[in-house]
């Protein structure tokens, strides 16, 4: 399996602490009903990893792989469309051009002279902004992506091939995000972030309800007894956090989650420690790059500051490895998409991180390849 790398295992002393509610159930069926309607629209697999599961010794690894989703390659299309239209719609609505424009108007073109003087921005390190720049697409308005510096050239061709501007600015993706809310703001733009600051909520709350389908899919195909534990890769959270509600709402009792980070980019580790959200310096370089985040999302962090049962940070070369591991077995993957696999196979075979998180002969794995094949 994988060799035994370094990891920082951080068992989180606030895990079950009462708090208020962050995705409302409402919001997550209106997603869920609205999402479902979209041509494309299919369950990702459900793929059975037994293999996995008997050499780390554990009874059952199953990892949900959005891969195939909307021909995307990721999940993130569950999320970034849906808040461009939930935002052309809010915008139509207050010009008075229609009071309750649904996605199927905006992708007919019904209302695109309206839809076209309309531009929607947002930050990426990649995935959010190719899902931002399809819904875009779909819907007829502009749109502009702010990507950091080391975004590599195949994520922002992928965008730019659904005529999207994108525009480069140094530093780090937290800075993309700082350098897409001025332009925005100066422009008169509407931002589809998924990373969420103080005043800034509502639009990722949508984008997290979005997220939650996966979660919601992967219950429905759940077979047998439920799962125990469940690994979620996160870069600002967002994902983590959906996936930890949808969890919780689901099963009874909800799983162990446990919530895994590059080590070059462990903000949420860093938030727990400190038990406040905690902003992370340096580069953040790391070949985990939908990961690379440095600053936590205020929602997020209301979530997994309190429903995580651990924080798990683990370094490039176990995700390398990991995806070279799931590519011998036919399975598409990038970094980022495996890093919760990762997580998975180190914690359970080292004895002091499984004893932590409890993993056994009879746990029950769930995982999620959050990526495709990145291109580079």
């Amino acid at each position: 399996m994988l060799l035994p790398y370094p990891i920082r295992v951080f068992p989180n002393p606030h895990a079950g602490v009462p708090g208020t509610v962050v995705l409302p159930l409402g919001g997550f069926r209106r997603a869920k009903a609205e999402i479902a309607g979209w041509d494309g629209y299919a369950p990702t697999p459900l793929r059975d990893l037994p293999e996995w599961a008997a050499r780390v010794g554990v009874a059952a690894i199953r990892m949900k792989d959005e891969a195939p989703r909307f021909g995307l390659g990721s999940f993130k299309a569950l999320g970034g469309a849906y808040a461009v239209a939930n935002l052309l719609g809010d915008a139509l609505a207050r010009q008075n051009v229609a009071p309750a424009a649904t996605s199927a108007d905006l992708v007919s073109g019904r209302y695109r002279s309206a839809t076209e003087k309309l531009t929607v921005t947002c930050a990426t390190d990649g995935n959010h902004g190719r899902s931002v720049a399809w819904g875009a697409s779909r819907f007829h308005c502009r749109c502009v992506i702010f990507v950091h510096e080391t975004v590599n050239r195949a994520r922002v061709d992928a965008i730019a091939a659904f005529g999207a501007e994108v525009r480069r600015v140094p530093g780090t993706y937290d800075d993309a995000v700082r350098a897409a809310a001025e332009q925005a703001a100066t422009e008169g733009w509407m931002v589809a972030s998924d990373t969420s600051w103080p005043g800034y909520t509502e639009v990722p709350r949508d984008i997290m309800q979005g997220y939650r389908i996966v979660a919601d899919e992967a219950a429905d195909q759940w077979t047998g007894p439920a799962p125990t534990h469940v690994f979620v890769q996160a870069g600002v959270g967002g994902m983590a956090a959906a996936v930890s509600v949808h969890m919780r709402q689901r099963f009874r009792p909800s799983p162990q989650l446990v919530v895994v980070e590059p080590d070059r980019a462990a903000c949420l580790l860093a938030s727990a420690e400190n038990r406040i959200a905690t902003a992370i310096g340096g580069d953040l370089d790391t070949v985990m790059a939908g990961l690379a985040c440095g600053e936590p999302s205020l929602l997020a962090w209301e979530e997994l500051g309190r429903s995580s049962h651990a924080f798990v940070a683990i370094p490039d070369a176990a995700a390398i490895e990991t995806v070279h591991l799931l590519a011998e077995r036919g399975i598409e993957a990038g970094e980022s998409g495996v890093a919760g696999l990762a997580a998975c196979c180190l914690t359970a075979a080292d004895p002091d991180a499984r004893r932590i998180l409890g993993l056994g002969p009879e746990s029950r794995v769930l995982v999620f390849n959050t990526e495709g094949r990145t291109g580079g």
